[in-house]
């Protein structure tokens, strides 16, 4: 699910520190906006544009950082809409409503662990790239 590769070039200390900071900032917003799921987009969309003219590991990282969000922000929001509308209108708790609320639990724990991963892997240097983000986000950023 996740690859670890190497650059052609080291980055420095520097680079480093701002591509496992792009990761780290969606766990961040993630403490402080936890019942609205756009908190999490926008923090990191906010730090891709800081660091969009970077280098290209760090560029590279934030893309690929923003592009896991944007990809949980669909289903988190289905989620909490559709539990809103549980709340405060006459529908119904179903089968159907836990298993999606499942399914969605497991793939933000998963988003959670590769997040702390990639921010551990790519403070260490290391270029990390999630199975399908990675791809994508090699047709984006160019170096």
């Amino acid at each position: 699910m996740i690859q670890e590769t190497t650059f052609v070039y080291k980055p420095g200390e520097h680079e480093c520190e701002k591509s496992s900071n792009s990761y780290l900032m969606s766990l961040v917003a993630l403490i402080a906006g936890l019942p609205l799921p756009i908190i999490n987009l926008l923090a990191t969309f906010f730090f891709f544009l800081a660091n969009r003219k970077g280098t290209y590991f760090v560029r590279w990282h934030c893309t690929q950082a923003l592009l896991s969000q944007l990809a949980l922000l669909g289903i988190n929001s289905a989620s909490f809409w559709w539990t809103v509308s549980i709340l405060f209108s006459d529908e119904k708790v179903s089968n159907e409503y836990f298993a999606y609320i499942f399914t969605v639990i497991i793939f933000n724990v998963f988003e959670i662990f590769s997040t702390i991963y990639a921010a551990v892997q790519t403070r260490k240097g290391k270029h990390v790239q999630f199975l399908f983000f990675g791809n994508v986000t090699n047709l984006i950023c160019k170096p």
